[in-house]
């Protein structure tokens, strides 16, 4: 999980005032919008038609945020899950179609379409400036979205950033502590207690999350796999070691990740499966695959693990 793939938004937005001030009138922006040149992001601020459409919702998020704080309080930082989106962090299952702020003077600001105004202490040793954005500073940002979303998006959105080096979980638990008299405590409890520095991706922190929250025992992440010589042949997203079970998360992400050039997903889907027989082959293991779609239906999915988890139960003395 990582920064290196936002798209450069620097001087993206621009206002009305500006086009006004260029000598375009109302009715020529209106033109412009409906002959697809412009996008209007928000009432009074505008983006490029042919960059919009090829944003991705979260740099499209970051776009709204830019023209938000264009015409915002001075005081005013991006906060929770906006200040999560500007970093980088991936997000799931959390309302990007609005903005959310908070002002350092401790005010509220007037209400308005699109954006979230919270009103709570923030000072400027919580705030801290990415791409060029006042934003708050990732251990604030973490018990923020904390405190406005289910456990299951706040843990990815934590996991996010321990796995990115934008805090530690000691940084986290201070944060928690600082603010305990915020709402949702109990799923602070819970994101602290299932956190984790090792989630490589959404898919992985979801799939650790319906092990949880199913019962299942709690499987050790990024094991590696060494050959006959001791040295490292894989790693793999999950195991049981003592019942001699792995689990693989299939997904998009990752065939992008480990796709080699110029090779189809025929290839890539070829070598994935001589590399879980080579693993179980080295290690006596069985493998479980699952997909996006098996962490829509948790419970199923629980029971399929369940049942390979007990058939395995002594085969590496468990």
């Amino acid at each position: 999980m990582g920064t290196d793939q936002q798209v450069d938004l620097q001087g993206v937005i621009r206002l009305r005032r500006e086009f006004i001030a260029e000598g375009y009138t109302d009715y020529q922006l209106s033109r412009l919008v409906m002959a697809g040149v412009l996008h209007r992001v928000r009432h009074g601020a505008y983006v490029d038609k042919e960059l919009w459409d090829r944003l991705s919702a979260a740099d499209r998020h970051r776009v709204l945020s830019r023209a938000v704080l264009r015409t915002a309080h001075p005081s005013s930082v991006l906060s929770h899950v906006s200040a999560a989106v500007e970093r980088g962090v991936p997000v799931w299952n959390i309302d990007l179609d609005q903005v959310h702020t908070t002002r350092t003077d401790g005010q509220s600001s007037r209400r308005e379409a699109g954006v979230v105004h919270h009103v709570g202490d923030l000072d400027e040793a919580d705030v801290e400036i990415i791409n060029g954005l006042r934003v708050t500073r990732a251990p604030r940002c973490a018990v923020e979205v904390i405190a406005t979303s289910t456990t299951e998006a706040a843990l990815v959105v934590v996991n996010g950033m321990l796995n990115s080096r934008m805090m530690t979980g000691r940084e986290l638990m201070s944060a928690v502590r600082e603010m305990k008299h915020w709402p949702y405590t109990l799923t602070a409890h819970r994101v602290t207690a299932l956190a984790s520095d090792q989630m490589e991706s959404v898919a992985e922190t979801r799939t650790l999350f319906m092990c949880c929250q199913q019962g299942l025992p709690r499987p050790e992440p990024q094991v590696v796999v060494r050959d006959e010589w001791g040295d490292v042949f894989a790693r793999v997203d999950f195991a049981w070691i003592t019942h001699g079970v792995f689990l693989e998360f299939d997904g998009r992400i990752k065939y992008e990740r480990f796709r080699r050039d110029g090779e189809t997903l025929e290839e890539f889907l070829m070598r994935e499966k001589k590399r879980e027989e080579r693993i179980c082959q080295l290690t006596g293991w069985v493998c479980i695959r699952i997909g996006w779609a098996d962490l829509e239906r948790p419970a199923a999915t629980a029971r399929r693990i369940r049942g390979v988890l007990d058939s395995r139960r002594g085969a590496m003395g468990a």
